[in-house]
């Protein structure tokens, strides 16, 4: 093929009928062509997406760019700030002669610009509007991930949840879970709990201790009241741009799991919310979902398959999810081939596993004239191998790209701005201010001092932990523990869950949903 052909195929192949948003220019010989356009259709970013790419190959602008597009188009957009630097988008960009050369070169009438930013951290660790949920709403099966529980321990506290929502035990922060497990392994609560299969209090002190492990990194400012409203992330301005929120995420080396599970949850309270709207023209969201492979790491199968059905089912209400990250082996097969828009940034062969990794992602995408093999290893900082789906849904040509620019400050905004930002926020007054209502662990505290007995387990306060023993006696194992173990069991979580499960169960992953 000549590289006139070449062009004329990337061209037509990238000229859409419906809004599109412009990710860059095709790149043919080391030279960009502006007159060859990369784009991708706003009706297809509902397909979801992948941006991957070595570190510092320019994946995190390339996801600043779709963002402050999407905004411009009136589209809502949520950031995970993983490194701290995404803030920039709410302030102007700086150019330069450097800057101006290469958006000239592809056709770019770069200009600064800002956009609607709303910045929220979780638990108000950082600066932003503080996000919280009950535990609750976060659900067992998304909290057994965070804790690092087994299938047996999962179910336990399956079971746990489904006692606590019998007996209007409200499950709002970490001790009023605490609470009601020291119950159920006193000998009140374990007559209470006898019909409903036993919880062995060996396999309750696990969950107890990783709770206690859990609450000392922190974690109990993320849980608790106000809860966040999903809903506040589809807002637009006044004059129709959607606005951007940026979720902070600091220390995130500590707490891989929890930041990873939380934002699960945030999009899997949006699937229950959001009403079935089928194809759109535009989305209604697109969450970004960076350093995607914290999700995944330790992830169990039944979990893995969880993520995969929410992101195929979430595109008939509305929203795209794009996963961030930098290598497509770090995102499952099963969930990657859900992912039909790919950004590839350089990937880098150091060991024989890296030239592995980077076979089989050439073997991903459609067929092309391209070497994918050498191109995806040799390309230059801010250039990409871009393949989307087209407004029909059929895949675009394979592209070499020079991404635009973006045009807001692709550095960390100031903490002057972020903290007027925050104060402005028609956001703050609805969840600032922390609260704590009567819940399970007042209810149980209660109950004790009501009718205290000489055996009856105390409720654990705040800072204290569960008793220890270095021989803790042999107990035999509850119901939760032999059916599990069974291989009946095992085939019918595979395919159906447990009635436990079942009674507790409000999404795919085990959130409940509130009524608002």
């Amino acid at each position: 093929m000549t590289d006139s052909s070449h062009l004329d195929l990337i061209r037509a192949g990238y000229t859409f009928e419906t809004p599109a948003i412009d990710l860059g220019a095709a790149v043919l010989d080391g030279q960009p062509y502006a007159d060859t356009p990369v784009r991708v259709p706003l009706a297809s970013l509902t397909k979801h997406g992948l941006v991957a790419g070595a570190t510092g190959t320019g994946k995190t602008k390339s996801l600043q760019l779709m963002a402050e597009q999407l905004s411009a188009a009136g589209v809502p957009v949520f950031l995970a700030d993983i490194k701290g630097d995404l803030s920039g988008i709410a302030s102007p960009g700086e150019g330069s002669d450097k800057l101006t050369s290469r958006t000239a070169s592809i056709g770019q009438n770069w200009q600064p610009t800002a956009f609607p930013t709303e910045f929220l951290t979780l638990g108000g660790q950082g600066i932003g509007v503080p996000v919280r949920t009950t535990i609750t709403s976060f659900g067992p099966t998304l909290l057994s991930k965070v804790l690092g529980l087994n299938a047996t321990q999962e179910s336990s506290l399956g079971l746990i949840f489904h006692f606590a929502d019998k007996q209007g035990l409200a499950l709002l922060d970490l001790k009023d879970l605490r609470a009601v497990i020291q119950y159920l392994v006193s000998d009140e609560g374990k007559a209470e709990l006898k019909g409903l299969g036993g919880l062995s209090s060996a396999t309750a002190g696990v969950i107890l201790r990783q709770l206690i492990a859990f609450e000392d990194q922190g974690a109990e400012v993320f849980f608790g009241e106000p809860e966040f409203d999903t809903a506040d992330l589809l807002r637009t301005t006044d004059d129709g741009r959607g606005v951007v929120t940026c979720l902070e995420l600091p220390a995130v080396q500590e707490r891989p799991q929890l930041f990873s599970t939380f934002l699960m949850w945030m999009l899997a309270d949006l699937f229950h919310d959001l009403p079935e709207v089928g194809d759109v023209d535009k989305p209604k969201l697109v969450f970004f979902f960076d350093e995607a492979h914290l999700l995944f790491d330790e992830a169990s199968k039944a979990f893995q398959d969880a993520i995969e059905q929410t992101v195929r089912l979430i595109r008939s209400k509305g929203v795209g999810v794009f996963f961030v990250t930098q290598s497509p082996k770090d995102v499952p097969g099963d969930v990657l081939a859900q992912l039909g828009n790919r950004v590839q940034h350089q990937l880098r062969a150091f060991t024989p596993e890296d030239s592995k990794a980077i076979k089989a992602a050439v073997t991903t995408y459609p067929h092309t004239d391209y070497d994918l093999e050498e191109l995806l290893t040799q390309l230059g900082t801010g250039e990409a191998v871009v393949t989307v789906l087209s407004e029909k849904g059929t895949p675009t040509p394979v592209a070499h790209t020079m991404m635009r620019a973006p045009q807001s400050l692709m550095s960390p905004s100031t903490k002057e701005l972020l903290e007027q930002t925050v104060a402005g926020s028609p956001l703050a007054p609805k969840y600032s201010e922390a609260l704590d209502r009567e819940s399970a662990y007042e209810k149980l505290a209660a109950k004790h001092e009501a009718a205290p007995t000489a055996e009856q387990a105390p409720v654990e306060t705040k800072g204290e932990t569960p008793p220890s023993s270095s021989k803790p006696a042999k107990e035999d194992p509850g119901m939760v523990e032999k059916v599990v173990g069974s291989s009946a069991f095992k085939s019918a979580l595979r395919s159906a869950g447990t009635v436990i499960g079942r009674e507790i169960t409000r999404s795919l992953f085990g959130t409940s949903r509130r009524r608002r």
